[in-house]
Protein backbone atom coordinates (compact mmCIF):
# COMPACT_ATOMS: atom_id res chain seq x y z
CA UNK A 1 0.00 0.00 0.00
CA UNK A 2 1.25 3.45 -0.72
CA UNK A 3 1.62 5.85 1.98
CA UNK A 4 -0.39 8.81 1.43
CA UNK A 5 1.60 12.06 1.98
CA UNK A 6 1.24 13.64 5.39
CA UNK A 7 -1.21 16.26 5.37
CA UNK A 8 -4.05 18.07 8.20
CA UNK A 9 -6.48 17.28 8.91
CA UNK A 10 -6.29 13.88 6.92
CA UNK A 11 -8.34 11.33 8.96
CA UNK A 12 -8.29 8.72 6.33
CA UNK A 13 -4.43 8.52 7.11
CA UNK A 14 -4.80 9.17 10.46
CA UNK A 15 -6.25 5.77 10.93
CA UNK A 16 -4.70 3.73 7.63
CA UNK A 17 -2.30 1.33 9.78
CA UNK A 18 -1.33 -0.89 6.52
CA UNK A 19 0.18 1.72 4.88
CA UNK A 20 2.82 2.24 7.64
CA UNK A 21 3.91 -1.25 8.32
CA UNK A 22 5.94 -3.39 6.29
CA UNK A 23 5.14 -6.37 4.46
CA UNK A 24 1.43 -5.33 5.72
CA UNK A 25 -0.19 -7.19 2.63
CA UNK A 26 1.63 -10.27 4.10
CA UNK A 27 -0.09 -10.77 7.18
CA UNK A 28 -3.66 -11.68 6.66
CA UNK A 29 -2.97 -14.75 4.68
CA UNK A 30 0.09 -15.25 8.01
CA UNK A 31 -2.34 -15.25 10.20
CA UNK A 32 -5.11 -17.63 8.38
CA UNK A 33 -2.24 -20.48 7.91
CA UNK A 34 -0.86 -19.81 11.70
CA UNK A 35 -4.44 -20.59 13.00
CA UNK A 36 -5.29 -23.38 10.47
CA UNK A 37 -2.62 -24.94 12.09
CA UNK A 38 -2.79 -24.31 15.36
CA UNK A 39 -6.65 -25.94 15.21
CA UNK A 40 -5.28 -28.93 13.76
CA UNK A 41 -2.93 -29.06 17.12
CA UNK A 42 -5.90 -29.48 19.14
CA UNK A 43 -7.49 -32.59 18.47
CA UNK A 44 -10.58 -32.79 20.56
CA UNK A 45 -10.19 -29.74 22.31
CA UNK A 46 -11.70 -27.50 19.37
CA UNK A 47 -15.30 -26.57 19.26
CA UNK A 48 -16.55 -24.88 16.44
CA UNK A 49 -18.97 -22.53 15.22
CA UNK A 50 -20.92 -22.67 18.72
CA UNK A 51 -24.58 -20.60 17.55
CA UNK A 52 -25.18 -17.77 20.19
CA UNK A 53 -27.65 -15.68 18.58
CA UNK A 54 -29.76 -16.56 15.36
CA UNK A 55 -27.69 -15.03 12.84
CA UNK A 56 -24.92 -16.98 10.63
CA UNK A 57 -22.15 -14.97 11.56
CA UNK A 58 -23.12 -15.52 15.64
CA UNK A 59 -21.08 -18.29 16.34
CA UNK A 60 -17.96 -18.83 18.39
CA UNK A 61 -15.24 -21.12 18.32
CA UNK A 62 -14.06 -22.48 21.66
CA UNK A 63 -10.51 -23.97 22.63
CA UNK A 64 -9.91 -25.66 26.16
CA UNK A 65 -7.18 -26.34 27.75
CA UNK A 66 -6.19 -30.28 28.87
CA UNK A 67 -8.30 -30.36 31.95
CA UNK A 68 -11.06 -28.80 34.31
CA UNK A 69 -10.84 -24.90 32.62
CA UNK A 70 -9.73 -22.09 35.37
CA UNK A 71 -11.60 -19.45 33.43
CA UNK A 72 -12.34 -17.93 29.95
CA UNK A 73 -10.59 -15.38 28.08
CA UNK A 74 -12.62 -14.27 25.15
CA UNK A 75 -11.00 -12.83 22.50
CA UNK A 76 -12.88 -10.57 19.78
CA UNK A 77 -11.48 -9.83 16.27
CA UNK A 78 -10.74 -6.39 14.64
CA UNK A 79 -11.36 -5.21 11.17
CA UNK A 80 -12.90 -1.53 11.46
CA UNK A 81 -16.04 -4.23 12.28
CA UNK A 82 -16.38 -4.88 8.72
CA UNK A 83 -13.44 -7.06 7.65
CA UNK A 84 -12.03 -10.53 8.90
CA UNK A 85 -14.01 -13.32 10.66
CA UNK A 86 -13.24 -15.28 14.06
CA UNK A 87 -11.12 -17.93 12.47
CA UNK A 88 -8.12 -16.31 11.69
CA UNK A 89 -7.16 -15.67 14.87
CA UNK A 90 -7.48 -19.36 16.67
CA UNK A 91 -3.66 -19.59 17.16
CA UNK A 92 -3.51 -16.33 19.34
CA UNK A 93 -5.59 -19.10 22.04
CA UNK A 94 -1.93 -20.53 22.76
CA UNK A 95 -1.34 -18.63 25.37
CA UNK A 96 -4.15 -18.93 27.86
CA UNK A 97 -4.70 -22.37 27.02
CA UNK A 98 -1.10 -23.06 28.56
CA UNK A 99 -1.76 -21.39 31.70
CA UNK A 100 -5.55 -23.49 31.97
CA UNK A 101 -7.92 -21.46 30.57
CA UNK A 102 -10.82 -22.09 28.23
CA UNK A 103 -10.46 -19.50 25.01
CA UNK A 104 -13.62 -18.54 23.14
CA UNK A 105 -13.20 -16.28 19.79
CA UNK A 106 -17.13 -15.38 18.64
CA UNK A 107 -17.91 -13.73 15.05
CA UNK A 108 -20.29 -11.29 14.89
CA UNK A 109 -22.50 -9.34 11.79
CA UNK A 110 -20.06 -7.11 9.74
CA UNK A 111 -20.96 -3.82 9.26
CA UNK A 112 -22.82 -2.43 7.08
CA UNK A 113 -25.38 -5.64 8.25
CA UNK A 114 -25.21 -4.64 11.69
CA UNK A 115 -24.25 -1.44 13.32
CA UNK A 116 -21.87 -0.87 15.99
CA UNK A 117 -24.49 -0.91 18.71
CA UNK A 118 -25.88 -4.09 17.31
CA UNK A 119 -22.53 -5.92 17.29
CA UNK A 120 -22.10 -4.54 20.81
CA UNK A 121 -25.21 -6.62 21.70
CA UNK A 122 -24.32 -9.67 19.57
CA UNK A 123 -20.76 -9.83 21.93
CA UNK A 124 -22.49 -9.19 25.29
CA UNK A 125 -24.81 -12.20 24.81
CA UNK A 126 -21.81 -14.82 23.24
CA UNK A 127 -20.51 -13.71 26.89
CA UNK A 128 -23.51 -14.77 28.42
CA UNK A 129 -23.83 -18.07 26.66
CA UNK A 130 -20.34 -19.13 27.56
CA UNK A 131 -20.51 -18.18 30.98
CA UNK A 132 -23.52 -20.87 31.49
CA UNK A 133 -20.80 -23.22 29.73
CA UNK A 134 -17.74 -22.06 31.72
CA UNK A 135 -17.22 -21.87 35.18
CA UNK A 136 -15.15 -19.41 36.75
CA UNK A 137 -13.67 -16.00 35.92
CA UNK A 138 -13.92 -14.55 32.58
CA UNK A 139 -11.54 -11.89 30.74
CA UNK A 140 -12.36 -10.00 27.73
CA UNK A 141 -9.47 -9.05 25.56
CA UNK A 142 -9.52 -7.79 21.78
CA UNK A 143 -7.82 -6.21 19.13
CA UNK A 144 -8.91 -2.85 17.04
CA UNK A 145 -12.62 -2.94 16.53
CA UNK A 146 -12.21 -5.92 18.67
CA UNK A 147 -10.41 -4.01 21.34
CA UNK A 148 -13.55 -1.48 21.51
CA UNK A 149 -16.22 -4.40 21.93
CA UNK A 150 -13.43 -5.92 24.73
CA UNK A 151 -13.99 -2.58 26.23
CA UNK A 152 -17.95 -2.19 25.86
CA UNK A 153 -18.24 -5.65 27.77
CA UNK A 154 -16.54 -4.02 30.63
CA UNK A 155 -19.01 -0.85 30.28
CA UNK A 156 -21.47 0.57 32.90
CA UNK A 157 -24.33 1.13 30.94
CA UNK A 158 -24.03 -3.02 30.08
CA UNK A 159 -25.10 -6.06 32.53
CA UNK A 160 -22.12 -8.82 30.89
CA UNK A 161 -20.95 -11.67 32.88
CA UNK A 162 -16.82 -10.01 33.18
CA UNK A 163 -14.17 -10.02 35.66
CA UNK A 164 -11.61 -8.16 33.64
CA UNK A 165 -11.34 -6.30 30.23
CA UNK A 166 -8.15 -6.38 28.39
CA UNK A 167 -8.61 -4.24 25.15
CA UNK A 168 -5.74 -3.85 22.63
CA UNK A 169 -5.50 -1.03 20.25
CA UNK A 170 -8.54 -0.06 21.06
CA UNK A 171 -10.94 2.33 19.19
CA UNK A 172 -12.19 3.98 22.35
CA UNK A 173 -13.25 7.13 20.99
CA UNK A 174 -15.65 6.82 17.77
CA UNK A 175 -16.52 10.29 17.33
CA UNK A 176 -12.82 11.14 14.38
CA UNK A 177 -14.13 7.87 12.92
CA UNK A 178 -17.36 9.86 11.62
CA UNK A 179 -14.78 11.83 8.88
CA UNK A 180 -13.68 8.66 7.39
CA UNK A 181 -14.07 7.72 4.10
CA UNK A 182 -14.68 3.95 5.99
CA UNK A 183 -17.90 5.84 7.71
CA UNK A 184 -20.17 5.12 4.38
CA UNK A 185 -19.26 1.58 5.92
CA UNK A 186 -20.17 1.79 9.54
CA UNK A 187 -22.55 4.87 9.41
CA UNK A 188 -21.61 6.00 12.97
CA UNK A 189 -23.50 9.39 13.68
CA UNK A 190 -23.28 11.52 16.85
CA UNK A 191 -26.05 9.46 18.96
CA UNK A 192 -24.20 6.39 18.12
CA UNK A 193 -20.67 7.87 18.63
CA UNK A 194 -22.07 9.00 21.93
CA UNK A 195 -23.27 5.32 22.90
CA UNK A 196 -20.88 3.70 21.90
CA UNK A 197 -17.18 5.31 22.42
CA UNK A 198 -16.35 3.28 26.16
CA UNK A 199 -14.25 6.22 26.68
CA UNK A 200 -16.95 8.41 27.32
CA UNK A 201 -18.43 5.61 29.74
CA UNK A 202 -17.74 4.55 33.10
CA UNK A 203 -15.90 1.04 33.43
CA UNK A 204 -18.56 -0.66 35.40
CA UNK A 205 -18.16 -1.47 39.40
CA UNK A 206 -15.74 -4.19 39.68
CA UNK A 207 -14.56 -4.70 36.58
CA UNK A 208 -10.70 -4.42 36.07
CA UNK A 209 -9.12 -3.02 32.94
CA UNK A 210 -5.46 -2.62 31.49
CA UNK A 211 -5.49 -1.32 28.02
CA UNK A 212 -2.66 -2.40 25.43
CA UNK A 213 -1.22 -0.57 22.63
CA UNK A 214 2.22 -0.68 20.47
CA UNK A 215 4.67 1.94 21.51
CA UNK A 216 5.24 1.85 17.29
CA UNK A 217 1.66 2.33 16.22
CA UNK A 218 0.10 5.19 14.65
CA UNK A 219 -0.29 8.63 16.73
CA UNK A 220 -3.95 8.47 16.51
CA UNK A 221 -4.14 4.71 18.13
CA UNK A 222 -1.86 5.98 20.91
CA UNK A 223 -3.95 8.83 21.30
CA UNK A 224 -7.11 6.23 21.11
CA UNK A 225 -5.46 4.13 23.83
CA UNK A 226 -4.52 6.81 26.26
CA UNK A 227 -7.89 8.81 26.49
CA UNK A 228 -9.24 5.30 27.66
CA UNK A 229 -6.90 4.96 30.49
CA UNK A 230 -6.75 8.17 31.50
CA UNK A 231 -10.63 8.00 31.61
CA UNK A 232 -10.98 4.67 33.09
CA UNK A 233 -8.11 5.23 35.46
CA UNK A 234 -6.59 1.99 34.32
CA UNK A 235 -3.26 0.97 33.54
CA UNK A 236 -2.11 1.36 29.99
CA UNK A 237 1.05 -0.42 28.03
CA UNK A 238 2.44 0.51 25.20
CA UNK A 239 4.43 -2.22 23.75
CA UNK A 240 7.89 -1.00 22.66
CA UNK A 241 8.51 -2.48 19.06
CA UNK A 242 5.51 -3.21 18.35
CA UNK A 243 2.67 -1.81 15.80
CA UNK A 244 -0.29 -2.89 14.89
CA UNK A 245 -0.80 -6.24 13.22
CA UNK A 246 2.01 -7.06 15.66
CA UNK A 247 0.59 -6.18 18.71
CA UNK A 248 -1.73 -8.97 19.43
CA UNK A 249 1.32 -12.06 18.59
CA UNK A 250 2.12 -11.99 22.98
CA UNK A 251 -1.22 -14.10 23.16
CA UNK A 252 -0.01 -16.75 21.55
CA UNK A 253 3.19 -16.73 24.24
CA UNK A 254 2.22 -17.89 27.66
CA UNK A 255 5.25 -16.05 29.07
CA UNK A 256 4.89 -13.35 27.35
CA UNK A 257 4.06 -9.50 29.69
CA UNK A 258 0.42 -9.27 27.28
CA UNK A 259 -0.52 -12.73 28.21
CA UNK A 260 0.32 -12.11 32.32
CA UNK A 261 -1.32 -8.85 31.95
CA UNK A 262 -4.66 -10.52 30.26
CA UNK A 263 -4.39 -12.90 32.95
CA UNK A 264 -3.23 -10.65 35.83
CA UNK A 265 -5.10 -11.04 39.51
CA UNK A 266 -7.54 -14.31 37.74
Amino acid sequence: MTRPPYAWPDPDRDYANGAFIPGAADYPDRWAREAAAFRETLAGRAQGDIAYGPGHRERLDLFLPEGTPRGVVVFVHGGYWHLFGKTHWSHLAAGPLARGFAVAMPGYTLAPAARIGEITGQIAQACWVLSHRIAGPMVVTGHSAGGHLAARMGCADLTVPVTRVVPISPLSELGPLMATGMNATLGIDPDEAAAESPARLPLRAGVTAHVWVGAEERPAFLWQARVLSEEWACPWTAQPGRHHFDVIDGLADPDSALCKTVLDGL
